[in-house]
């Protein structure tokens, strides 16, 4: 039993720091859980603790949405729908919705069989390596929350629809194309984390629906403990990440990519 909540913290552990660490969530679940002698969670269990994650950004950001909505008069629902922000992360959510729609709907096993083998997130790591050297390398730019245009929230929305790929990293993605076109580092973060809130959620709620009948062979005790872990790991990673890549940028996460490519490799 106390293995089984070892297993699940975890998990809860591995979800929080790196689904918004720019290094992709589902290729750590699957790769530190084998390293430990853990079985891969899966899509299933993937699913429930993201919610920790959706959880941890709401909280997060709880005071940025309230002085949002002091600044105007309108009821909360016409607040919502008239607001810039709002409008530009719906906007950059549609492209996952539809990608992540016509997978599940036309080929739901293609990722599970193919994509999430070792080597396929192997590489996909380098490739996002280089990515996000690129973007690391752009220069400086002055698109911000306030001041951005649809079409610029539409771009990293295109992008997002690229993380359901295993290994991609949906905030390493989002966070590359702001920079590369034209985002200010701190903005790019934020507007990245701000976007996750709607494209994580519904990720989860897709997986939660499609392994319904897998949930009842989770114990209670130990999804919570999950479920907990990956709250405030996802809580100290957000803060984490704000305060370092306004000053560091990507350099870190660029080699950290590189060296956990080469160690897949050596281990196949």
């Amino acid at each position: 039993m106390f293995l089984e909540y070892l297993r699940f913290f975890l998990y809860g552990l591995i979800q929080g720091l790196t689904e918004f660490f720019p290094v992709s969530s589902t290729a750590h679940l699957k790769i530190i859980s084998l390293f430990f002698g853990f079985e891969d969670p899966g899509s299933s269990l993937s699913a429930i603790i993201q919610f920790g994650s959706v959880i941890a950004l709401v909280w997060y950001f709880r005071n940025y949405f309230f002085i949002l909505k002091n600044q105007s008069s309108k009821n909360i629902f016409d607040y919502l729908i008239h607001e810039r922000l709002f409008r530009s992360i719906f906007i950059s959510t549609i492209p996952i919705v539809l990608l992540g729609g016509a997978i599940k709907l036309f080929v739901p096993y293609f990722f599970d069989e193919i994509l999430r083998s070792n080597l396929s997130i192997a590489l996909v790591s380098f490739l996002m390596a280089i990515f996000m050297y690129i973007a690391e390398r752009s220069k400086k730019g002055s698109i911000n929350l306030i001041n951005h245009e649809y079409a610029d929230s539409l771009l990293i929305g295109l992008s997002q629809a690229l993380a359901i790929f295993p290994g991609v990293s949906r905030s390493g993605v989002t966070i590359s194309t702001a920079l590369v076109s034209g985002w200010r580092r701190s903005d790019a973060a934020k507007f990245s984390f701000l976007l996750g809130m709607p494209s994580i959620s519904f990720a989860a709620i897709v997986e939660f629906i499609s392994y319904f009948n897998k949930f009842s062979s989770f114990s209670f005790g130990p999804l919570i403990v999950g479920l907990t872990t990956t709250f405030f790991s996802s809580l100290f990673a957000i803060h984490f990440l704000l305060k370092y890549f306004s000053s560091n940028g990507l350099k870190l996460f660029i080699i950290y990519r590189v060296v956990f490519g080469i160690a897949i490799l050596l281990n196949l």
